[in-house]
């Protein structure tokens, strides 16, 4: 029996005024699917170049079968927003953008996953994704004397909510802190005052909550003198550079990796300890591909002695493999078998063990043990979807920042 589908025009008219413009673009060419992370995972097919054909029809969402809709929703709800699609397209769609309009439609009539209704009332209730107290968003500082800001201090340090509450993303914050005062950065933190920057409730589609967030970081922001903001995630970074300007923002921000590479240059810190590793950098979408930020990161990893950084042919830079973490993706299960992140942290672990079999070819010794195999990375949601990964293939790989690796080598 064939699915019945209702056409509905208020729907289209309803998505394109909510920022969907760029459907009108499309002419269905399919490169974008060629480039979506989800083209990676043989049991998906998930037509991306079909969701502006929807739209333009008013068919999104819209069967009247309650199993065909869920399926529906959760397709609406897999782009995972890395913008593989907008690089590739000739006509420059925005299919996130698009993704996230259809969205805030069904955010607004509660039809959306599960997990992801949890994560935005945790957002609105606590301030944070991960219902964290309020109190204790510094608590990843303590014992570390890192001061809390005040007017006149050069930066504000937001560490992102995973650093913040997270136990094992908070070893970056405090390696990023570490490094902060080794290099004698003038610097504070703001704690509980802060909130979520709103990144990930944007991109589900829960655009009041968004709002809120936004305009109590901007105005804590303005009261307390901020000009300047280090950001340890790509996603804050990213949010803070384009969004938050459109609601007011005037502050000035940078990527801890750029700075990182602006202090080893001017030599206020100086990698001396060498680490004896093989890593292969991953380049986070939000900061790799959507502000091109690739070179800094590896500039850091090559200053550090004994660090032999390798890329994953064809996967690199632009064409980097989204972890799957972002438009929301960090807070669904999905499951094993539709990991992204699984089929990535298998193409570093290759190429980490194909080079420790060109090695032994040529000479019956390696330096390098298997325990000092890495995956570097420079963003908290890439940290926990690749450990989790590594976990469940049982890859004898560790997954570490790269502010972690720096810190190591000071």
């Amino acid at each position: 029996m064939a699915t019945k589908i209702t056409l509905i025009p208020e729907i289209k008219d309803a998505i394109i005024e909510l920022g969907a413009e760029d459907t009108y673009k499309c002419y269905q060419c399919g490169k974008c699917m060629g480039v979506c992370p989800w083209s990676q995972i043989p049991s998906i097919l998930f037509p991306t170049y079909r969701i502006p054909q929807e739209v333009k029809l008013g068919i999104v969402a819209s069967s009247e079968d309650k199993e065909e809709l869920a399926k529906e929703v959760e397709e609406v709800f897999r782009c995972c927003a890395c913008e593989g699609c907008l690089k590739e397209c000739p006509h420059g769609v925005n299919l996130p953008i698009i993704f996230r309009a259809i969205r805030r439609i069904l955010v607004d009539y509660g039809s959306y996953p599960e997990e992801l209704k949890g994560t935005v009332s945790r957002l609105y209730s606590t301030g944070n994704p991960l219902g964290g107290a309020r109190e204790k968003r510094a608590d990843w500082a303590q014992d570390l004397n890192v001061p809390k800001f005040e007017q006149g201090m050069e930066f504000l340090y937001f560490p992102c909510c995973f650093p913040a509450y997270e136990q094992r993303a908070q070893e970056i914050a405090r390696a990023t802190a570490k490094i902060l005062l080794k290099a004698g950065v003038s610097f504070g933190i703001l704690g509980e005052l802060e909130v979520c920057c709103g990144e990930s409730v944007r991109k589900i589609g829960a655009e009041k909550v968004f709002q809120e967030l936004a305009s109590t970081n901007i105005n804590t922001f303005k009261d307390a003198g901020v000009k300047k903001v280090i950001t340890t995630s790509p996603h804050c970074y990213s949010t803070f550079v384009h969004e938050y300007p459109e609601l007011g923002a005037e502050f000035e921000v940078i990527h801890e990796t750029q700075l990182f590479a602006e202090l080893i240059k001017n030599k206020k810190i100086i990698p001396k300890k060498p680490l004896n590793a093989r890593v292969v950098y991953h380049d986070p979408c939000n900061l790799g591909r959507q502000n091109e930020i690739y070179e800094e990161p590896r500039e850091v990893l090559k200053s550090i002695p004994g660090l032999e950084l390798l890329e994953i042919p064809n996967f690199s830079y632009q064409y980097s493999i989204c972890c799957g973490g972002g438009g929301g993706g960090v807070f669904i299960g999905w499951d094993m078998q539709e990991r992204i992140a699984n089929v990535r942290i298998q193409q570093a672990f290759d190429v980490l063990k194909s080079q420790v079999t060109s090695h032994k070819s040529q000479d019956s010794s390696d330096r390098f043990t298997i325990h000092e195999y890495i995956l570097a990375i420079a963003c908290p949601y890439c940290l926990q979807m690749f450990e989790d990964s590594a976990k469940v293939l049982n890859l004898p790989l560790q997954v570490k920042s790269v502010s972690e690796l720096l810190f190591e080598s000071l």
